[in-house]
C-alpha cells in the first residue's frame, strides 16, 4: 500500500479537532441535527470535500453525498454521521465522517484513482436529539422512514418537525425520494467507522474492532393503573399502588437482562399524582431491551411481559404495553466481516470482533447493500457527554485499520 497511514491518521485527527473547535463550547459539542450549528458542520464537511476533488450532491432526506468517480459504476458507500445529542462528544459520529475527507484526498487530488466510485456521505440527523426520530436521512434512503406518524411531530419548543426541516430545503413529505436517488447508484458496499460506546474494548486492551452485528431493540411503555389513597390512613397490604407495580417489574427486567446477557433500561418514569402523601394511582415506566440473537430478544420481551403481569396481579393494578419502536438485530455481510478482520489484524496483530449495543446508521444501510463497520476504543466508556474521548495513539490505530479496510473494498 503506497500510502502514509501514519500520516493521514494525524490530518484525521487535526480535522476532527478543527470541527470541535467550530462546533463546541463548555458544555462539549453542540451539533444538533437541524440547528444552524450542525449546518455550520455540513458546510464545512462539504468544502472540505470539494477541496479534496469531491463532487457535492444533498439528497431530498438532508444527506450530503461527496462523490469520486471510479474506474466502474460500482460504488462503495463510506460515511456516518456529523450530528450529535446536545453537549455531546466530539467522535461520536464525526470520526466516522472526517475520516472519509482523508478517503477522498487519497483517491481524489491524489489521484489515486480506486477501481469503485467512492460516495462519502454525511448521513443527516442519526441521533434525532431534536425531533426524536432517530437514523432519519438513513431510514429515508433504506425506504423504512414513516413519514406518516412523524408528519406532526414537535421539538421541545412546539416548533413543528415539517417547519424546521423546511428550513433546511428538506420536504418532510418527499423524504422517501432519497430511496429512489440511491438505487440510482450501483452500491456494492456500505463502511463506517465508529467509537463503540462503552468499555467493552477498554476492558479488553484492544484499540479497534471489526463489528459483526447491531443489536435488535423492543421498545415500549408500559401503564401501571391503581387507585389513589391517602398514604396515612391507607394499609400497605390493601393498596392499589401503581409504582410499585413498576418498580418490582424494573426489578425483575433486571434479572431478565443478567439470565439472557442481554440488557435492559428503564429510562423514563412518571408518577401520577406526584405528590408525596399520596399513593400513586398510575406509574408509566419505558422499557428498553436489547441482545444480538433475535430469539434471546424475543424470550426477554415475552419474559418481561410476563413479569409486568405477575406483579399487577400482586398489586391488584392493572398493566398495559404500548410499542414505541421495534428494529430486529442486524448481522453484517459475511465477506466484509471477513475484510474488516483481516484489516484490524494487519494494524494490531488480532482479528479483535465485538458487535454494537447503540444503533447506527448502518443498520438501515444493511437492509440495502453489504455492511460492515469498525469501532475505535472509548476511554471509560463514556460518550454522549464532553468527557468522550478516545487517546490519540489508539485513535490512530483505529483510523489506520480503517483506511486498510477501504482499500480491500474499493480498489
Amino acid at each position: 500500500m503506497n500510502f502514509n497511514l501514519d500520516g493521514a491518521a494525524k490530518q484525521v485527527i487535526a480535522d476532527l479537532r478543527e470541527l470541535a473547535s467550530l462546533t463546541s463550547d463548555e458544555k462539549g459539542a453542540q451539533r444538533v441535527a437541524w440547528t444552524p450549528v450542525w449546518q455550520k458542520a455540513r458546510t464545512w464537511f462539504a468544502d472540505k470535500a470539494r477541496q479534496s476533488g469531491a463532487a457535492i450532491s444533498i439528497d431530498p432526506a438532508g444527506n450530503t453525498w461527496a462523490t469520486i468517480k471510479g474506474k466502474s459504476d460500482d460504488s462503495v458507500i463510506i460515511g456516518s454521521h456529523i450530528d450529535c445529542v446536545p453537549n455531546g462528544g466530539w467522535l461520536d459520529g464525526a470520526l466516522g465522517v472526517v475520516v472519509t475527507l482523508e478517503i477522498l484526498r487519497r483517491y481524489g487530488i491524489n489521484e489515486e484513482k480506486p477501481t469503485k466510485t467512492i460516495h462519502a456521505v454525511n448521513w443527516a440527523d442519526e441521533e434525532g436529539a431534536r425531533f426524536g426520530v432517530s437514523l432519519t436521512g438513513s431510514s429515508a434512503v433504506s425506504g423504512d422512514l414513516e413519514v406518516d406518524r412523524i408528519i406532526n411531530f414537535t421539538d421541545n419548543d412546539g416548533n413543528k418537525m415539517r417547519d424546521v426541516l423546511a428550513q433546511y430545503n428538506v420536504k418532510l413529505e418527499n423524504m422517501l425520494q432519497a430511496n429512489q436517488e440511491f438505487k440510482k447508484h450501483n452500491v456494492t458496499a456500505s463502511l463506517e467507522l465508529h467509537i463503540e460506546q462503552g468499555p467493552v474494548l477498554e476492558n479488553q486492551g484492544k484499540d479497534v474492532a471489526c463489528v459483526y452485528g447491531i443489536t435488535g431493540v423492543e421498545r415500549h411503555y408500559i401503564k401501571f393503573t391503581g387507585q389513589a389513597a391517602h398514604a396515612g390512613s391507607f394499609p400497605t397490604e390493601m393498596r392499589q399502588d401503581a409504582f410499585l407495580a413498576a418498580a418490582k417489574s424494573a426489578l425483575a427486567f433486571r434479572e431478565i437482562a443478567l439470565k439472557h446477557k442481554g440488557v435492559c433500561t428503564v429510562g423514563k418514569v412518571k408518577v401520577h399524582p406526584d405528590v408525596v402523601t399520596i399513593v400513586p394511582d398510575e406509574c408509566v415506566i419505558s422499557l428498553d431491551q436489547r441482545s444480538i440473537d433475535k430469539d434471546v430478544l424475543a424470550k426477554m420481551y415475552s419474559e418481561a411481559k410476563e413479569a409486568t403481569q405477575k406483579f399487577a396481579k400482586q398489586d391488584n393494578v392493572k398493566v398495559e404495553w404500548s410499542k414505541i419502536w421495534t428494529i430486529a438485530p442486524t448481522l453484517f455481510d459475511k465477506e466484509l466481516v471477513e475484510a474488516c478482520k483481516q484489516a484490524v489484524k494487519e494494524e494490531t496483530g488480532e482479528p479483535t470482533t465485538i458487535y454494537s449495543g447503540p444503533l447506527h446508521d448502518s443498520a438501515e444501510l444493511a437492509k440495502l447493500v453489504p455492511t460492515v463497520m469498525m469501532f475505535a476504543v472509548s476511554q471509560r466508556g463514556l460518550s454522549h457527554c464532553k468527557e468522550e474521548d478516545t487517546p490519540e495513539p489508539k485513535l490512530e490505530t483505529a483510523i489506520r485499520a480503517f483506511m486498510r479496510l477501504v482499500h480491500k473494498v474499493v480498489m
